[in-house]
């Protein structure tokens, strides 16, 4: 199953080690699903979860936040924006979340804003997934 994650996914990760986010940043760090990203996405990751209020909540260096995001960039499948579907969404900032899903052939994007997405995934295929739907369908 190819997935993006959304920043939101990964910061909850962080955050939380025992929950369903963690989870899944831990099965693509194994390579059990395959984790698709763009540059952009990646430095998005980098920035949000390098932000000082973030590495608090989540008791991390940032050492160890950027070791972790190196680790997801390694095992990740590199995907290449080609086309601009903007505008699709109302928050602009979730725009290169759903450019790198559609570029990257994404069978789900994983995030916990499911209401700024809408249905606008499955116009490309794509399902919108909770961080716990996730896990179910790859389980299944």
């Amino acid at each position: 199953m190819r997935l993006i994650l959304d920043t939101n996914v990964v910061v909850a990760g962080l955050r939380s080690p025992s929950g369903a986010s963690a989870k899944l940043l831990e099965m693509a760090l194994d390579r059990q699903f395959s984790l698709e990203l763009s540059v952009a996405l990646a430095l998005e990751f980098e920035a949000v979860c390098n932000d000082p209020s973030q590495r608090i909540d989540s008791g991390l260096s940032e050492e160890e936040v950027n070791q972790i995001i190196s680790s997801l960039c390694a095992v990740a499948d590199p995907v290449s924006v080609h086309l601009l579907w903007r505008p699709q969404l109302r928050d602009p900032g979730d725009e290169m979340v759903l450019e790198a899903a559609i570029n990257g052939y994404a069978d789900a994007l994983v995030t916990f804003n499911q209401r700024d997405f809408g249905d606008v995934p499955s116009r490309f295929g794509i399902a919108l997934l909770t961080p716990q739907q996730a896990l179910r369908s790859l389980s299944s």
